[in-house]
């Protein structure tokens, strides 16, 4: 069997393996999708009115403000899954499974693989579901075409990607599952600190740098643009660079750890 036939058949048997056990302790998943949802239920239900004329300095108008929120929430979501993927790594790393594997005449990299493509598949599909309560809730793109919806997705894809590879380095190098669900709390913490929910420039001058030269703002206003016809401007460069280099960042991180003899 070739080394590529190889790398094939053993990342589908991890990524089965990882998907067994997502469906058989869903609740970590489910806890960290109700994050994004009910900020969601909160912040329209709760405050839109008040956000939505503050953002457009005119009458209030929770319809304009669902459509301002809903791409920060859907990139908020993926951020929420992969900390599941951190605490998962970590329970491999720590309760053995991992010095097993290397014993075994595997593919060493399918180990990660697996982790990765189980966990943005999940994250896909977590993004569906929060996409489907706001369109329930009264969010449209009616504007988008077949092209931007299929950039859209693209968009989402890689940045699950690349947030998944993060979160793998991140919960191999946790002493523990709870170490690991800490460290990877800027997940969620970095969509609070963006564009998400507020403009930029209605933020203090001296904070607006923090929320502007972050991977998630410009992802955001990019899946705007693509989705409400607003101006893109250089974030689609940039969330694309972002996404290139946290994938990069993260993989070669988890791969060096991986490849760590044992102490």
């Amino acid at each position: 069997m070739s080394s590529l036939s190889l790398a094939v058949r053993d990342s589908s048997t991890m990524l089965r393996r990882n998907l067994l056990h997502a469906r058989r302790y869903p609740s970590l998943t489910l806890n960290l999708l109700l994050t994004p949802v009910m900020l969601l239920l909160l912040f329209v239900y709760i405050f839109g009115d008040v956000m939505s004329a503050g953002i457009t300095g005119g009458g209030a108008d929770r319809s304009d403000y669902i459509a301002y929120l809903v791409p920060g929430l859907l990139l908020m979501t993926i951020g929420s899954t992969t900390i599941g993927t951190a605490v998962s790594v970590s329970m491999d790393m720590t309760e053995g499974i991992i010095a097993r594997f290397r014993t075994m005449a595997i593919h060493r990299g399918s180990v990660l693989i697996g982790h990765v493509i189980g966990s943005v598949l999940q994250s896909v599909m977590s993004v569906v579901l929060v996409g489907a309560v706001a369109v329930a809730i009264g969010f449209r793109s009616t504007d988008a075409t077949a092209l931007e919806w299929l950039a859209t997705f693209g968009l989402l894809v890689l940045f699950a990607t690349a947030l998944t590879w993060i979160a793998v380095g991140m919960g191999m190098v946790s002493p523990n599952a709870e170490a690991a669900g800490n460290n990877a709390m800027p997940m969620i913490l970095l969509p609070l600190l963006s564009s998400a929910f507020v403009p930029v420039d209605a933020m203090p001058g001296w904070f607006q740098p923090v929320a502007e030269y972050q991977p998630f703002t410009p992802a955001i206003e990019t899946l705007r643009g693509l989705l409400l016809g607003t101006e893109i401007g250089h974030n689609g460069w940039l969330a694309l660079a972002w996404c290139l280099a946290l994938s990069a960042l993260g993989y070669f991180w988890s791969k060096a750890v991986f490849n760590r003899d044992p102490k």
